[in-house]
């Protein structure tokens, strides 16, 4: 299956904000549901800090594509069964690494 990459800037910022949006309702519905918070899942800070790094730079103005995975890549690959927004997270990855779809005008 070939993900769907975004076709504009603004809609790749608006996955970002998005994964950001959704990253931070995670973590809101586990801290609700978990009384005890050592048994918070783990994944949680490094999947927030990776998200957060890419809207960070885009606001700032410092973001670039690149060719390798963003760092919650590995997060991902190891808990996506736990991370509802999985495909999200996979479509702004394949964004990143490949570039905007751009479809020809003929």
């Amino acid at each position: 299956m070939s993900l769907r990459r975004a076709r504009s800037a603004e809609e790749y910022a608006e996955w970002v904000k998005q994964a950001m949006f959704e990253v931070g309702d995670l973590k809101d519905c586990l801290l609700y549901e978990i009384e005890d918070l050592q048994r918070f899942p783990g994944y949680i800070e490094p999947l927030e800090e990776g998200v957060k790094q890419v809207y960070d730079a885009m606001v700032a103005g410092t973001y670039s594509f690149g060719r390798d995975d963003l760092a919650f890549m590995e997060v991902l690959r190891r808990h996506e069964d736990q991370i509802p927004f999985h495909t999200l997270l996979k479509q702004i990855n394949e964004t990143h690494r490949k570039g905007l779809e751009v479809r020809d005008k003929d």
